[in-house]
């Protein structure tokens, strides 16, 4: 009996929750972590703006192209693997459905049965059924290039706007201190949600992802202040 509350249909939207997630913490990293290098520099406060934006800019188009390139490539390797396997069952479909009927075998159906639902399922739609059962492919995991491009980029967009209003909004004095702290806690609230979504530890995950990310910030505001000293 299902129990209540019980999310029938939450995991396959879970792969992209977590995309998303991790798009925004690189967009917050990146972009607070670029604010206060510039800022450690002694820079002026628009040239720390200046420097969010182009890190916002930079960084989005960075992640889409990147995504783009690995899911267009993911795509054409399905294509090729859906070609072939179209060709297979144009050639022998006897073997194609006997090949079918050993995989449902190996899954714990009894043969006879195993052959059954081969049948059934490949006079339905035999592209599809070994699409799904022999290649791992469905409509849901089929690679979209630019649906997870502008997925990339618009969650790292969501996170680095974070610190870059707060670096605008804030004056030169307090860019530092209030841009670490609205993206610490921005970082660890994704990160319980992450961990949330995960059914993982909430506590632990959240403040792995924040003190790992503010290790990042420390690491990049020393170089520029090493830089700001030496200039």
């Amino acid at each position: 009996m299902r129990r209540p509350g019980h999310e029938g249909h939450q995991l396959h939207g879970l792969s992209w929750l977590r995309a998303s997630v991790l798009g925004a913490n690189d967009g917050i990293v990146s972009t607070s972590s670029l604010i206060l290098g510039v800022a450690a520099a002694h820079s002026s406060h628009s040239s720390i703006v200046l420097s969010g934006i182009a890190g916002l800019v930079a960084g989005g188009m960075s992640m889409a192209i990147g995504e783009y390139v690995s899911v267009h490539s993911q795509a054409d390797s399905e294509a090729v693997a859906l070609a072939q396997e179209r060709e297979e069952l144009k050639h022998d479909p006897v073997g194609e459905r006997r090949e079918l009927t050993e995989i449902y075998v190996r899954r714990g159906l009894e043969s006879g049965l195993a052959r059954q639902v081969a049948e059934q399922l490949m006079a339905h739609d035999a592209l599809a059924a070994h699409a799904r059962d022999e290649l791992g492919f469905s409509a849901r995991s089929i690679a979209r290039p630019l649906q997870a491009a502008g997925a990339s980029a618009g969650s790292f967009a969501t996170g680095a706007i974070i610190p870059l209003l707060v670096a605008w909004l804030s004056s030169e004095s307090y860019v530092i201190p209030l841009t670490v702290a609205a993206s610490l806690i921005s970082l660890f609230v994704l990160g319980a949600i992450s961990a949330r979504a995960g059914g993982a530890h909430l506590l632990t995950a959240a403040l792995r992802v924040t003190l790992w990310s503010a290790l990042a910030m420390g690491v990049t505001a020393g170089v520029g202040a090493l830089v700001g000293v030496a200039g």
